[in-house]
């Protein structure tokens, strides 16, 4: 069972990879006219679909590069809990980093290092929500290993977009309140005095 669920999270993320990568091999040549026009502007009516098409697109390979080894590893993570809950994830971060840049950002964006910001956050704190110490040793395992990428929620690199980074973290912890295990339904809950 849990070869099955671990031979699909690799898959899924390899592929997630692919598709980024894919993307970046089809687009340098028609980067000058892709970014503005798919990339977020923020706070211009022409830059709001770059909510959802800005992750796809990187500025370099070097961006790429950048992302793609904690994208894999931790949408693999995310996808051992399975794909409906990846996708809610992934879907609550890509927005509310898109949407954070949109609202606050300070120029053209694009880049999926708000989605991985998001699925690193709702990884580091779903182990609190869900009351399983497993999860909150794994996220003690990986704050070591990446923990550093947090300076990446602060204005520290000019031209890279923290607004970015720290709403997908946001959008990250707000997944893992959305989607913590354990809630009993309404009909469940005792009525208060």
């Amino acid at each position: 069972m849990f070869a099955n669920r671990a031979r699909t999270a690799l898959t899924g993320s390899l592929l997630f990879a692919a598709v980024l990568w894919a993307v970046y091999l089809f687009t340098p040549a028609f980067s000058p006219v892709l970014f503005p026009l798919l990339g977020i502007l923020p706070r211009q009516m022409e830059g709001l679909d770059g909510v959802v098409f800005a992750p796809l697109l990187h500025a370099g390979a070097a961006h790429l590069i950048g992302n793609t080894l904690p994208l894999i590893v931790f949408s693999f993570l995310t996808l051992l809990e399975g794909v409906r809950r990846f996708v809610s994830v992934l879907a609550i971060s890509w927005l509310c980093s898109g949407i954070g840049v949109w609202l606050f950002g300070s120029g053209l964006t694009v880049g999926v290092s708000g989605v991985v910001f998001g699925l690193f956050a709702y990884l580091m704190v779903r182990g609190f929500y869900n009351r399983d110490i497993f999860q909150i040793l794994l996220s003690g395992v990986l704050f070591l290993i990446y923990g550093s990428i947090l300076w990446g929620l602060f204005p520290t690199t000019l031209g890279v977009s923290w607004q970015a980074h720290l709403f997908g973290a946001a959008g990250g912890v707000l997944a893992a309140v959305v989607l913590r295990r354990g809630r009993r339904p309404a009909t469940q809950r005792r009525a208060l005095p």
